[in-house]
């Protein structure tokens, strides 16, 4: 068997040592895949393995991180692509047959990929992924980039196949759905469009659904009122009311299982059911197809399940779950059902090959076939799977031709080493547990579940054959052992049982004795050298009380058969004296032990840290159990748990764990020299290995993964390989006589009794006589033979025997307890007749005061430790709502929350935001200065370019101002901004360093762009949180409030005696969800268990606070007086009115006749104190109730108001969500036609450089002949012709897609054919004649240069075909996006005018049964004397007569009632109109009363106002050109005046010359201020 890439298969191997894989056995659980027209391939494990269907030769491919996990191939190119199963997958792009890496796809999946597939034409390759993201991506898999990508939350796909016809349509299917998308290109940029088919219901009928929002088809009725939607009606908003459908509207559809395509490009759709749907690939129509019944149907297969199916030419098959591949054969909208092959199980997949000549089955247990079509088909088995993953391995001794495994059903498959094809093959038909191979025979043992142990003679491997089958227990085998040198077989229980069976066949496989040790063993380890007569045995179990493990030494001797009836008790136990049985404890838990064949350490594997230690045996013999301590630790570096195992020749230490890395130490220093990973985690790591005796062949068989791998040394060098084979020789020599031996008593036995026909020691008759004795220990009589385990016999011989010598005995004591036991129950039925307090416990009467304490402290012990289980759980629970809290709730700068109205269905939600970081703040920084600098440089770069003459600067100048103004004068305020730019001005955020979509080229600006887009995003965010904010603290403001004035409410409603329920608005906790992370008291509902010390000082808290409460209270005197004398207040409240009753006289008790005139008197004043209260409490009342009323008003309209601004905040949410979309997402309709734009003009640019080299072509050639100008034409227009590679009329007829469209590889080689079949053309031999070489080298040039821009041009015809194609789809898409938003726009006015006319309609219409009497039973009359017989049609013709004025009548009714709404409608506008008149003449009024200025009074008078000022402005301005004048002449006249007297000044002192020379330039300067600078 050809082996895998072995550089990449150990990457731990260390200089000295390193291994290699030669073969993986393994089946496969996916579908296998076709990569050429002789290999296939699928995922075992870590390892893709391909198989050569005609020399059935392996070669493996290695994935280095971990289990494979979904396989594609793409047949043109041969390439194959998987996924991987760690996080954040990648997917790897191999060759075939060269398995070297063409590229790494690294997407944004977080878990796994479920689905993957190739595309025929083209590098595409398209991805599924499940939970979390359910994401549809499109790769180019040859650049290794994501063109597009979509996500369809919780949808499972089960299927995903491309058109073989178009690659632009690709089918995903589910149980529920069929989902087609298209990819439509655009250039460079991908697009996907989903459509969904529409499925026929369960019974293959088409129901069609009609819109319940807007029901069109519903009639319209005027008199009963408008017909509403059912959504309506039951009350639905928002999306449940687009979704909801009745019960009794909702029709299961079909459930696709498989899909295929069709050379027509349409879709064959096999339903759960057993219906057959063809899907139309353009209109997407589906169509259910007939099946044409047999004259005779098959019995048990009238309805076929179907689960997988391929197309072939004519129809599909069609393979289901009882074995049989089904032909359809379809014609038209029928199909015929036919027997194609039945198949030994189900058939999971079915594929074809690329030529079509051969057929893959592949079954559910994994086995694969292969069926070759042609004039003799043919069906061969390729792959024979094994019953189930394997189970334990083993070497048939030496370990250097065979090997065995085992599976859970009992197969025990044997293999060639060699090539890892299988030998042989045999079913024991038991569920097996465990496998081992005898040292010193050819022979095997298999463990079950049931207890008993198969041997096998493997002495014949190609034909294996159950000899023997011991039955120690019925306890379930475990561990199956052989020592070194084969002298005994250990068995191990799950009742924690050791078993000693001699392993050598003459001696029938005898057992020895068994070893009592705790449950759960977790390992047995052997030391068996050839210079003792002892085998030391160490047992591993755990303690899982003390979170311990013990360790337990024993001893066998050699000649321990020849002398076991000594060494065993009754029971068949071996006795501790004899084996030299010592016990020892780790003070930590181990998952694994081995004992050293120097006897002198153990080598423990930590279970819960990832050490090795080494624990050191004390040399003197000890009693009891001898706590060890660490000796030696290292690090294991292994992923979990794991198992050690020592070498043939215990110099190698070889640990395995379940992140599947296998590593070999040195026992000295633990240090390891070779690592090898033939598993990973993802599978559950390694479940056993193991390793021939010379050491050179290394098996590792996976926990989950069903992998099975064959390790080999590539490099073993210096002692290590030198140690392992000494030892092997010298075993092999020391055990040859014993297994010559042995092997010939197997060669003897074979044709006797030695099968498991033959009589077992360990069956006991039907006629069986129990002991005279009956007891609950005494044997119990069988009515067939049964098969007794060894160690029951021993234990019911033992029981005889006991029986036999205590019997007198046992009678005395029954005789007692019998006794004893009606003594008891006297007791009992005495304590019943007692008084209860006299009365005893049930338990009381126990008498086995040990089993009641032994049940007490097992009930405490288990108490303890669910309540430790408990407090872990709690603890992992709040390990992890803390991970949340911190990484949703801490992390976050702005919690989210959320605002509800009060009185309306709101709910506004802020932004949750995060703190930016460091790095994202200083790229912030970066930008935004580079940005400015390029702004700057923006500017310098067009004065420079752009500088204007300097005679025209002035005028360009005033121009520019002038242009500014028209600009800001035509710019209108009011246009909204989507029309300007971007919404993010709106929340004052400017966007002006954000460049246009087409002016972003390179990578760098496009990064630019992104970082600002999320600045403004974020500023975006944080001014609405802001906002929301401000109306949050509002809310609480107002909440506040409404408590405030509900205090008030509420003692008004008390003082009034109502039963009205105060409202009381609450915050939700979606408004403050800090309260989700805080468990109040009154949510916990169970009841809180305390301490004893917690409860004591509960009570004596209560207690001080008693008397403290006593203490401040003191003596009471004073408020019984205040209770007697005043009713317990000082004086007496208004709201006390209420509560005042004046008490009745005394004498009022008698009768009114004999009042005396003092009592009347006395009567009338209380009646006139009654009526004053009476009064009092009624005015009291009203202006309670005219208070509450008025704090109900106020809260209902400061809460209103709050709702009116939280819905204005709403609608600013929504505007900031349309701000955040827009900078996420660009206007793609605009962006594709500029792009088209730029691609046409390239286009151009090459047709026009196309038409120039054509008609330059006679300037090129001027300075030559014209006779030679006109051949080179000729051959310049010459084109060679390139042979297509035609189907043979064989393949043609059998494969049905026929020659499928070019794909880009092919168009690459169809212009390197052109290329050399230009080499041809410009051969020298096709020269003209005469014509200078120099010259037939330059033409032949020329004309290459056309041929290559020929090519060029009709790439870029294609794309911009595609590219037009592409805007015309999105166009339309757009435009029908309009029509729907129009149409429901009308349906929204529609509405509305519904709603408005119905509610002006008040007239109420009552139909009521006229002309029908209910009469009673005696009124009916039998006999008809006097009636008379009319003709029915009177009857008709007077019922058309009743319902046609009924119809006039209903119809004046209607009429009646618009004009009875037209007289409503007309009065309702006639006071509209009147108010609308007090309200124009009150501004009237108001107008004339305002105080009017001069100014304003010409300003309203003055009908061309403006005129009038331009008039005063030129006045002034005359005005001021003339005082301009008059200060000119002035200043001209005064200047020499004001020299001399300025040096007359300085002569002689003159105050009033000063005086006037200050006057003087006072007035020059307020010339200079005149005339301006």
């Amino acid at each position: 068997m050809a082996q895998g890439r072995e550089r990449e298969e150990n990457v731990y191997g260390t200089a000295g040592a390193s291994l290699s894989v030669r073969w993986v056995q393994g089946f496969p659980k996916q579908n296998v895949h076709f990569i050429n027209n002789s290999t296939i391939c699928y995922p075992c494990g870590n390892f893709v393995i391909f198989i050569n269907i005609e020399t059935k030769k392996k070669t493996v491919l290695q994935c280095m991180n971990g289990i494979v996990g979904v396989v594609a191939t793409n047949i043109p190119y041969e390439v194959v692509a998987f996924s991987d199963r760690r996080l954040r997958p990648l997917i790897y792009i191999y060759n075939f047959p060269g398995l070297t890496r063409r590229n790494k796809l690294k997407g944004n999946i977080l878990l796994d990929y479920t689905l993957l597939s190739f595309s025929y034409c083209g590098t595409y390759l398209a991805s599924y992924s499940s939970l979390p993201e359910f994401e549809l991506a499109l790769w180019n898999w040859e650049l290794g980039v994501i063109l597009c990508k979509k996500s369809q939350p919780g949808m499972d796909v089960s299927q995903m196949t491309f058109n073989p016809m178009n690659w632009h349509q690709l089918c995903l299917s589910s149980p529920s759905a069929v989902t087609v998308w298209t990819i439509e290109r655009s250039n460079q940029e991908h697009h996907l469009k989903a459509e969904s088919v529409k499925l026929p219901v369960e019974d293959g009928s088409f129901f069609n659904e009609t819109d319940v929002i807007f029901p069109t088809s519903l009639p319209k009725d005027l008199i009963y009122g408008p017909v509403l939607p059912v959504s309506a009606i039951a009350g639905l908003v928002g999306e449940e009311a687009e979704t909801f459908r009745p019960k009794d509207d909702l029709f299961p559809s079909l459930h696709p299982s498989m899909h295929c395509w069709t050379p027509t490009s349409d879709l064959y759709v096999g339903c759960e059911e057993g219906h057959l749907l063809m899907v139309n690939g353009e209109t997407l129509k589906v169509t259910l197809l007939t099946k044409i019944e047999d004259t005779v149907p098959k019995e048990g297969r009238n309805i076929i399940s179907p689960v997988t199916m391929v197309y072939q030419k004519g129809g599909v098959l069609i393979s289901g779950i009882d074995g049989f591949v089904y032909s359809f054969t379809i014609k038209d909208a029928t199909y015929k059902v036919e027997d194609f092959l039945e198949i030994e199980g189900p058939v999971e997949h079915m594929v074809f090959s690329p030529n079509y000549h051969m057929l893959l089955i592949k079954t559910d247990k994994g086995s694969v076939y292969i069926y070759t079509l042609g004039e003799k088909p043919t069906f061969d088995k390729v792959l024979e799977a094994c019953d189930g993953k394997f189970q334990a391995i083993d070497f048939i001794p030496p370990g250097n031709e065979y090997c065995m495994t085992l599976t859970h059903s009992g197969e025990v498959c044997v293999w060639y080493i060699e090539d890892g094809t299988c030998a042989s093959r045999i079913y024991l038909n038991t569920p097996a547990t465990v496998l081992a191979c005898s040292p010193s025979s050819l022979s095997a043992a298999v463990g079950t579940m049931g207890g008993s142990v198969h041997f096998l003679d493997v002495r014949d491997a190609e034909a294996p054959q159950a000899i023997h089958k011991a039955f120690p227990s019925e306890w379930s085998v475990q561990h199956l052992l052989y020592d070194q040198r084969g002298i005994y077989l250990l068995v191990g229980t799950s009742e924690g049982c050791v078993f000693i069976i001699n392993a050598n066949p003459s001696s029938l496989f005898q057992i020895l004795g068994f070893v009592e040790m705790g449950k759960g063993i977790l390992q047995i380890s052997t030391v068996s050298l050839l210079e003792t007569d002892i085998v030391e045995v160490m047992v591993l179990f755990p303690l899982p009380e003390t979170e311990r493990s013990r360790l337990e030494i024993f001893t066998l001797p050699k000649i321990l058969p020849q002398v076991s009836a000594s060494f065993i008790d009754e029971r068949g136990r071996l006795k501790d004296a004899l084996i030299h049985r010592f016990r020892y404890e780790i003070e930590h838990s181990l998952s694994s032990a081995v004992l050293d064949f120097q006897s002198h350490q153990i080598y423990g594997f930590c279970n819960q840290v990832p050490y090795i230690c080494t624990y050191l045996l004390p040399e003197q013999e000890h009693s009891g159990i001898c706590v060890l301590k660490p000796h030696q630790k290292v690090q294991s570096k292994h992923y979990g748990p794991g198992m050690l195992s020592l070498s043939p020749h215990g110099l190698w230490l070889i640990t395995i764990a379940k992140g599947g890395i296998l590593c070999i130490r040195d026992v000295r220093t633990l240090e390891t020299f070779v690592r090898s990973r033939s598993h990973s985690h993802q599978g559950c790591g390694i479940q056993s290995v193991k390793i021939s005796m010379d050491g050179q062949n290394i098996l590792v068989n996976g926990r989950d993964d069903g992998t099975l791998v064959y390790l080999r040394w590539r490099r073993l060098g210096g002692n290590l390989a030198s140690d392992i084979i000494h030892y092997c020789q010298k075993l092999l020599i020391s055990l040859s006589n014993t297994m010559d031996k042995e092997n010939d008593y197997l060669s003897i036995q074979q044709g006797e009794s030695l099968n498991l026909e033959s009589k077992s020691e360990h069956t006991i008759n039907e006629n069986m006589k129990p002991s005279t004795d009956s007891s609950q220990e005494e044997l119990v009589q069988v009515d067939n033979i049964k098969e007794i385990p060894w160690i029951q016999q021993k234990s019911q011989e033992a029981i005889k025997n006991e029986v036999k010598l205590f019997s007198k005995k046992r009678k005395e004591i029954k005789t007692g307890i019998k006794a004893l036991a009606k003594t008891v129950l006297t007791m009992m039925e005495e304590n019943e007749a007692v008084d209860n307090i006299a009365k005893l416990d049930q338990k009381e009467f126990g008498l086995d005061l040990e089993e009641l304490e032994r049940l007490h402290d097992e009930n405490k012990e288990e108490v303890k430790k669910i309540r430790k289980d408990t407090e872990m759980q709690n603890l992992a629970k709040a390990y992890l709502a803390e991970l949340i809290k911190e990484e949703c709730w801490n992390s976050m700068a702005v919690k989210g929350r959320a605002l509800k109205c009060f009185h309306m269905p709101y709910v506004v939600e802020n932004f949750p935001m995060k703190e930016r970081t460091e790095e994202e703040l200083k790229e912030l920084k970066r930008v935004l200065q580079q940005k400015k600098i390029e702004t700057e440089c923006l500017k310098l770069r067009k004065e420079i370019v752009e500088v204007p003459p300097t005679i025209t600067l002035a005028k360009k100048h005033h121009e520019e101002e002038d242009e500014e103004e028209e600009e800001v004068a035509v710019k209108n305020p009011n246009l909204p901004n989507y029309l300007l730019g971007s919404l993010s001005t709106d929340f004052g955020v400017q966007a002006s360093l954000l460049s246009s979509q087409l002016e972003l080229h390179s990578r760098e600006e496009k990064i630019n762009q992104i970082v600002l887009l999320k600045d403004v995003i974020y500023k975006v965010k944080t001014a609405f949180n802001n906002e929301f904010d401000a109306v949050y603290k509002q809310k609480e403001f107002e909440v506040a409030r409404v408590k405030e004035r509900n205090v008030r409410i509420q003692e008004i409603i008390l003082d009034l005696d109502l039963e009205e329920v105060v409202w009381q608005p609450e915050f939700d906790d979606c408004e403050k969800p800090e309260r989700t992370l805080v468990v109040e008291n009154k949510e916990i509902t169970a009841q809180k268990l305390l301490n004893p010390w917690l409860k004591a000082k509960a009570e004596l808290t209560v207690s001080r606070e008693m008397e403290r409460w006593l203490q401040t209270r003191g003596p009471d005197t004073r408020r019984r007086a205040l209770m007697d004398m005043m009713g317990g207040v000082l004086e007496v409240k208004k709201e006390d009115i209420l509560r005042m009753v004046i008490p009745q006289p005394a004498f009022m008790a008698k009768p009114d006749a004999v009042w005396s005139e003092e009592e009347r008197k006395q009567f009338k004043d209380y009646e006139k104190k009654v009526k004053e209260l009476n009064e009092e409490r009624d005015k009291y009342r009203k202006s309670l109730e005219a208070e509450m009323k008025k704090l109900q008003n106020s809260i209902q309209e400061s809460t209103q108001n709050f709702d009116e601004h939280l819905k204005r905040l709403f609608e600013r949410r929504v505007k900031a969500e349309m701000v955040v979309n827009q900078n996420q997402t660009s206007e793609a309709i605009q962006k594709v036609r500029e792009d088209l734009d730029v691609y046409k003009e390239h286009y151009d640019n090459l047709l026009a450089e196309d038409k120039v080299l054509d008609r330059s072509f006679k300037k090129e050639f001027s300075e030559i002949p014209s006779h030679q100008v006109d051949i080179l034409y000729k051959l310049f227009k010459r084109r060679p012709r390139i042979h297509k590679q035609k189907m043979h009329s064989d393949a043609a007829s059998i494969v049905p897609f026929g020659e499928r469209p070019e794909s880009g590889k092919l168009h690459k080689d169809t212009f390197v054919q052109l290329m050399k079949a230009m080499d041809d053309l410009d051969n020298i031999n096709n020269m003209p004649e005469g014509l200078d070489p120099s010259v037939w080298d330059h033409f032949c040039m020329t004309r290459r240069a056309k041929v290559e821009n020929e090519q060029k041009v009709k790439q870029k015809a294609a794309g911009l075909m595609e590219m037009m194609a592409f805007l015309r789809r999105r166009t339309e898409d757009d435009e029908k996006l309009q029509q729907e938003i129009e149409k429901v726009f009308h349906e929204l006015m529609v509405l509305q005018e519904e709603k408005v006319r119905f509610q002006l309609n008040l007239t109420i219409q009552l139909l009521l049964k006229q002309g029908q009497v209910e009469l009673e039973n005696f009124q009916l009359l039998l006999e008809y004397p006097d009636a008379i017989l009319i003709n029915k049609s009177i009857i008709e013709d007077l019922n058309s007569v009743i319902r046609t004025q009924g119809q006039k009548k209903v119809a004046s009714m209607m009429e009646s009632k618009e004009v009875h709404k037209g007289i409503f409608q007309i009065e309702w506008e006639h006071k509209k109109m009147e108010m609308e008149m007090e309200d124009l003449n009150q501004k009237a009024w108001d107008i004339q009363m305002l105080f009017f200025s001069r100014d304003r009074q010409n300003y309203l008078n003055e009908p061309n106002y403006e005129t009038l000022i331009a008039i005063q402005i030129g006045i002034m301005e005359q005005t001021i050109a003339v005082l301009e004048k008059v200060g000119l002449k002035d200043i001209d006249y005064y200047n020499p005046n004001s020299c001399e007297l300025f040096e007359q000044s300085n002569s002689v002192p003159n105050h009033e010359f000063k005086q006037n020379l200050i006057k003087l330039w006072s007035i020059i300067h307020i010339q200079d201020l005149i005339r301006g600078p």
